[in-house]
């Protein structure tokens, strides 16, 4: 017999093996992944925290494989180490947060370039990598509110088992008793754990976003073309008037169609000559964005995720880092006069 099992860490590893375990198939793991992944990066805000929490978790399982005695699903059985795995985890880190979350917005000309460490921030992640592949559009909707970056960030505020809690009760919706058994408790403090977590969420107000109309997605194409030409005018006239910009892994935040112009014209602006490839994260349309290398091509620069209110953007987020690109399944550098394709997202 042989197994092939990456340890955590890498990313695309997948459970392969030539023969079972137990009762426990590789394949019958492996078609959970996409769940899970889900699961853990609502319980730990972070793409590629999630990656290794799910890679670990597979890791565990194939181990424990041969104990497995049947008396609960697998799918069940792997929640509950994937569960473990996130709670170690979260046991050695800081809560993550958006720069909204941290203090009020700032003015252009406060920008000093102070930073925070990645695993300080919510991070995005995929849709392709965490939605279901259902095709009720209820569910569908109900999976992406789930993933928003407002939703993640106040999942932060919560006691990890809390956390845990609300997630398998109000997101999956799994019974009291089947949390009980997974988190080796009673189905009173179950019930008592998410009565404290709605109270704590409901004090955080997380607003749900609009799905995008048609109009909408004109929006995007508009967008598209005034970010690439630098268009400021054309690209202002999008927002709205109390839009707002973020920017991990910078603190700093901008809030009002005046001060996100002015950060275009000045930090910004070497956003000139960018290029977009169109991309969705955390519910939300958005771009990869490229910056010119100098050279003649251009260099992966962040992630834009947009939000709307009405027929104007309400707010950018931007996560500078090169690393995202590979998670998004974007190209990690555009060679001179490489094509891409210029068309934004199709609704959904």
């Amino acid at each position: 017999m042989t197994a092939v099992l990456s340890e955590p860490g890498c990313r695309v590893a997948r459970v392969t093996t030539t023969t079972d375990r137990g009762d426990v198939r590789p394949e019958e793991m492996e078609q959970y992944r996409r769940e899970l992944t889900g699961y853990c990066y609502r319980m730990l805000g972070s793409s590629f925290e999630a990656d290794d929490a799910v890679q670990e978790t597979l890791v565990r399982a194939w181990r424990k494989a041969d104990g497995f005695e049947g008396r609960s699903a697998v799918r069940s059985w792997l929640y509950r180490i994937a569960t473990n795995v996130c709670l170690d985890m979260l046991r050695s880190s800081k809560r993550r947060a958006r720069p909204v979350d941290l203090g009020p917005s700032s003015l252009v000309e406060e920008f000093t370039r102070s930073t925070r460490s990645e695993y300080e921030w919510v991070g995005p992640v995929p849709d392709e990598r965490v939605l279901p592949t259902t095709a009720d559009p209820a569910e569908l909707t109900a999976a992406r509110e789930s993933i928003k970056l407002a939703f993640v960030a106040a999942l932060q505020h919560l006691p990890a088992r809390q956390r845990s809690v609300l997630i398998l009760r109000e997101v999956l919706a799994w019974q009291a008793s089947e949390v009980a058994e997974l988190l080796e408790t009673s189905v009173a403090s179950v019930n008592s754990a998410l009565q404290r977590a709605r109270a704590t969420l409901a004090a955080r107000d997380v607003a749900q976003t609009e799905p995008v109309t048609a109009d909408q997605q004109v929006l995007l194409t508009r967008y598209l073309t005034a970010f690439e030409s630098y268009d400021i005018p054309a690209l202002v006239s999008l927002l709205h008037e109390d839009a707002v910009l973020s920017m991990p892994p910078y603190e700093l935040w901008l809030q009002g169609r005046d001060q996100l112009a002015e950060w275009f014209v000045g930090p910004g602006s070497g956003c000139r000559g960018s290029r977009l490839l169109p991309v969705t994260g955390n519910g939300l349309h958005g771009f990869g964005s490229y910056r010119p290398d100098g050279q003649g091509g251009h260099a992966p620069w962040g992630i834009q995720l947009l939000e709307f209110r009405g027929d104007r953007i309400a707010a950018q987020h931007s996560f500078i880092d090169a690393k995202l690109f590979p998670e998004f399944g974007l190209p990690t550098h555009l060679a001179p006069g490489q094509p891409w394709p210029a068309p934004a997202p199709s609704a959904s």
